[in-house]
């Protein structure tokens, strides 16, 4: 079996030392053989895919928009003049972007 070396945050590090049963090797492990089969999947879907890479950029910013927009409802958010605002915030005071 190969080996290797990871280096992650302080923080982080700090966080794993305090579930020490854990063998985080394993869990790294488990997660880098997950993202290769999601890879492998992804690869295969794609070539027996008839989008264009245009279609594939144009469903992906799709996507992003529709999760944001999500993100946002769920949150009670909105964008008003690129500034996140609450709902409420909106209901009780103009916004008066800077120009």
């Amino acid at each position: 079996m190969g080996n290797i070396t990871l280096s992650i945050p302080k923080d982080v590090h700090e966080e794993m030392r305090q579930f020490s049963d854990i063998k985080w090797s394993e869990v790294a492990r488990l997660a880098i053989v997950e993202r290769i089969q999601t890879l492998k999947l992804a690869e295969s879907i794609a070539k027996k895919s008839k989008l264009t890479k245009k279609d594939a950029e144009n469903f992906s910013k799709m996507i992003n928009r529709a999760a944001t927009q999500r993100f946002l409802d769920e949150n009670n958010l909105r964008l008003e003049h690129n500034i996140l605002v609450t709902n409420k915030e909106l209901n009780n005071e103009k916004i008066n972007p800077k120009k």
